[in-house]
């Protein structure tokens, strides 16, 4: 039997609709278009903090970003490669704002983002590990912190810091949702016809990971606040941030489940939904 069928149907050894060939590919193109623009991203923020009134090297940005990018990789949460692109990434974000931690509030929301979704994904690692539905030990791909950060990192380089805030809280939701569902198991309906289906499906949501994942952005969002003009731009950020858990599940039953979109570009499109949203509405 073919290791990949044609046609969209799922291979069993695989697990997934999409074939693997093409799953690769979409994520292997989706790593050569957005990382060199969120290099550019990250070398134009420094160029302009030196060039600006304030002047000067920003030690603490750079500092702080290689060091969180060793530690994440110290402790397998992301493969090598995965962890420089996490590199540019925290280095974006951390250029928001000035001083330490939450006077940077999109650093703030960055890390709040990492703790919750490193105990979702080790909560009940046993059971997901004995359904085929864990993460790697080696941690997460290149490919998979580009579908979930990079629209934060882009969008916090042209200084939209809602929109920054919404894909960060909706990459947070998702992964919550997810991991803690799989974990709890229970009842798992398909999101576009409300029937059925197993636990870890494309499109399939659940009262727990849903109620995990809308709890997950809400922290975020509560952290990522001062950097917003007013408080109440954080409950549309929120809402955008919710949309796009919705618009994830969407795709994961259509595209996804027809083999069109791997998973990678799913989240990528998933929290470019909620960080445009965020911008138009606000």
């Amino acid at each position: 039997m073919d290791e990949e069928i044609q046609g969209g149907a799922r291979d069993t050894h695989w697990g997934k609709a999409i074939p693997r060939a093409r799953d690769r590919m979409q994520s292997l193109w989706l790593v050569v278009v957005v990382v060199p623009a969120l290099v550019l991203a990250a070398v134009g923020s420094c160029v302009g903090l030196v060039l600006s009134a304030q002047g000067g090297l920003p030690r603490f940005p750079v500092a702080f970003s290689v060091a969180f990018a060793a530690l994440v990789w110290a402790m397998r949460s992301a493969t090598l490669p995965a962890a420089g692109v996490g590199l540019l990434v925290c280095l974006t974000l951390s250029l928001r704002g000035s001083g330490v931690f939450f006077a940077r509030p999109s650093l703030s929301a960055l890390i709040v983002l990492f703790v919750l979704t490193f105990g979702a994904t080790r909560y009940g690692r046993r059971k997901k590990e004995a359904r085929g539905l864990a993460e790697a030990r080696s941690g997460r791909r290149a490919s998979q912190v580009v579908a979930n950060l990079g629209v934060a990192a882009l969008f916090a380089a042209l200084g939209w810091d809602g929109a920054c805030l919404a894909a960060l809280a909706e990459a947070t939701a998702d992964t919550l949702s997810s991991e803690i569902g799989q974990a709890l198991g229970g009842t798992t309906w398909l999101i576009t016809k409300f029937r059925r289906v197993p636990a870890g499906r494309d499109g399939g949501v659940s009262v727990a990971g849903t109620l995990a994942g809308v709890v997950g952005a809400g922290l975020v969002v509560m952290v990522g606040l001062p950097g917003l003009v007013r408080w109440r731009d954080g409950v549309v950020v929120f809402v955008c941030a919710c949309a796009g858990l919705a618009f994830d599940s969407v795709l994961g039953a259509t595209v996804e489940e027809r083999g069109w979109l791997g998973n990678d570009l799913v989240n990528f499109c998933s929290t470019l939904f909620a960080a445009g949203l965020a911008r138009l509405w606000l």
